[in-house]
């Protein structure tokens, strides 16, 4: 159950939640960490969206949200966007009882650059804040690049500059220019991906015990996600 903004009396275990979601702009080529030989489990289909970039620059969420402007990690993040060095990928927060033993859903990420080949995000999974006697964040986040190789098409079969078809029940000799234009068909039917075009670049796999007006950094080369927990009290 999402808690609305405070207002009248406070909820007990009552604190508003932040996250900055960040790219670190880096050339991925040039990260030492090598992905290649990871597992990537299948991905967890949350019901809840806790931010989901949609389409002409909006996003969307199952939480109420409150403006990134009254988020106290919002001086950080333009620190770090004025850096040069990272860019904002979401900033985001929300008011929310969070009492021991609480077992949070996990939430929904969708975010970054559209990879049009792919048909997803560059950075996509879930965030899930969870309680026993203290408060736990887990970050399962990747990212992902278009892996130019896997895009490549099959070579088309070589076919004869002359061959011989059936028309109408009699037999033609094909031209020089039928046969070109039938390689080209050919050529184009065959031009179908060989592999996953997906490449991961990094990941983020961690969950971190939270102290309340602490800011804690989850980080990858290429990723990392800003969380702040600041307690309400009546």
């Amino acid at each position: 159950m999402i808690a609305q903004s405070p207002s009248g009396n406070v909820p007990q275990d009552y604190y508003r939640a932040e996250f900055i979601i960040l790219e670190r702009l880096v050339d991925p080529t040039g990260i030492e960490e090598q992905m290649s030989g990871k597992r990537v489990e299948p991905s967890i289909h949350p019901e809840k969206a806790l931010w989901v970039d949609q389409e002409g620059g909006s996003h969307r969420s199952d939480l109420k949200l409150v403006p990134r402007t009254e988020l106290h990690l919002n001086q950080a993040a333009a620190r770090l966007e004025r850096s040069g060095n990272y860019r904002v990928l979401a900033a985001t927060g929300w008011y929310e009882a969070f009492p021991p033993d609480y077992d949070g859903e996990p939430l929904q990420v969708a975010i970054g650059d559209w990879l049009t080949d792919a048909g997803q995000r560059a950075v996509e999974g879930h965030i899930v804040v969870d309680r026993q006697r203290f408060l736990h964040v887990g970050v399962h986040l990747n990212h992902w690049m278009i892996n130019e190789e896997g895009l490549k098409a099959i070579p088309a079969p070589e076919l004869p500059l002359e061959d011989v078809a059936e028309r109408e029940g009699q037999e033609a000799l094909v031209t020089q220019a039928d046969s070109d234009s039938a390689a080209a068909d050919l050529t184009e039917a065959f031009e179908a991906p060989t592999a996953d075009p997906l490449q991961l670049i990094t990941w983020i796999r961690e969950t971190r015990r939270m102290r309340s007006e602490e800011i804690h950094f989850i980080d990858s080369p290429t990723i990392g996600v800003l969380v702040f927990f600041k307690r309400i009290d009546g």
